[in-house]
């Protein structure tokens, strides 16, 4: 009977409009009003409004986890007319779209971007198995096979795994090319699980060989490359321009590994080996405030510290190595740098930052959890 009382209460307080509802995410709301073009693309203004295939991806991973099925939709729609040629499951999308020099608005390369291919694969699935959409779940799959296919290699000392994308990193017949942030732990045991046939739990024992032989010194490298062995390299850019001075470094793609080993749960295939070969990010924090913006293969500091984003990017990595009072003096930094008029972090809320922040603050909010097969756990589930 009282149960009966009290839920008599709590509808009639509905009727008079009373009713508390999941609360949205407030990050996500304040980087949609920065960033996100009403026509469904991710606008990177710090980069003449270009949209990469990197930004949607990401962004239809934070859409799926505040539950923002509007937003979603309109960058699975804007990103398939305008990356894929109106088709993601006939072809994955161009990396990068913009301003060309004719002053034109266009595909600028067309080259796809791994990383952003598997997050959006991913995504996709997600979408598809939560909000119960058929559609979703073949453009995943189809993309997924693509992926497969397309950006999936055999590599000498390593096996199969994840080249950065179709073209340009196999430059010889005894080289390969590769970047380790594009290997997120819990995205490859998800499709592991979901395609057991497919290459992925090979591409998935190949990660923490992949940062242990080829960390500098116990930091994550940018840029590696696998032949005979796995080392650190210059990045393709250097190599190309053929650089004098050029040197391997870990940076602004390095720092999501910490991030994507954080997010994991810890009993993800292949996490615990990566940690354990990655601790000198570790013990830099142990001594220093903020994490370094680049170092070298030898561990030195290059430059000074890095900007917000970073800080954000290692707080669930201190996490899972129980190293409280470092993860707390990361987290008194983020909140130090962020702007209470707009809610976005960092002097000058770069596109970066924000979705190195969005990531760990949807962690850190336990709005999602990735289990051990990398299947999400959502707060609004």
């Amino acid at each position: 009977m009282r149960s009966m009382l009290v839920l008599g209460v709590t509808l009639a307080a509905c009727l008079q409009g009373g009713c508390k509802t999941e609360p949205t995410w407030p990050l996500w709301e304040a980087y949609t009003r920065s960033a996100f073009d009403p026509q469904g693309r991710i606008v990177d203004h710090g980069a003449g409004d270009r949209t990469t295939s990197e930004g949607q991806a990401y962004g239809m991973f934070f859409a799926l986890v505040a539950n923002d099925r509007v937003r979603f939709d309109k960058l699975v729609h804007w990103t398939e007319d305008n990356l894929a040629s109106g088709d993601l499951t006939l072809r994955l999308p161009a990396w990068s779209w913009g301003k060309a020099p004719d002053g034109t608005w266009k595909t600028l390369d067309q080259n796809p971007a791994s990383d952003a291919d598997l997050w959006m694969a991913y995504a996709l699935l997600e979408a598809g198995r939560l909000w119960h959409d058929p559609r979703y779940e073949k453009m995943g799959t189809a993309m997924a096979s693509r992926i497969a296919q397309q950006e999936v290699a055999l590599v000498r000392s390593l096996g199969a795994t994840l080249l950065p994308g179709p073209q340009g990193f196999h430059p010889d017949a005894g080289t390969w090319v590769l970047n380790p942030s594009y290997l997120p732990p819990s995205v490859l045991s998800y499709m592991a699980t979901t395609f057991p046939r497919g290459p992925w739990g090979a591409v998935l024992a190949s990660v923490p060989i992949m940062l242990t032989q080829g960390s500098g010194n116990g930091f994550a490298m940018d840029w590696l490359t696998a032949g005979g062995s796995v080392r650190p390299a210059e990045s393709p850019e250097q190599r190309l321009a053929g650089a004098q001075e050029s040197k391997a470094v870990g940076s602004y793609d390095a720092i999501r590994v910490y991030l994507w080993l954080g997010i994991a749960d810890p009993e993800t295939p292949g996490v615990q080996a990566s940690l354990a070969g990655l601790g000198g990010m570790a013990e830099q924090l142990k001594r220093h405030t903020a994490p370094p913006e680049r170092v070298d293969e030898s561990g030195a500091s290059l430059s000074g510290d890095g900007p917000v984003g970073f800080s954000a990017a290692v707080v669930p990595y201190l996490h899972t190595l129980n190293m409280r009072s470092e993860e707390k003096l990361q987290m008194e930094r983020m909140s130090a740098m962020k702007d209470p008029a707009t809610g976005l972090y960092g002097r000058n809320a770069s596109y970066y930052d924000q979705n190195l922040v969005l990531f760990a603050n949807g962690w850190l909010e336990q709005r999602y959890r990735m289990d051990r097969q990398g299947q999400l756990k959502l707060k609004w589930r």
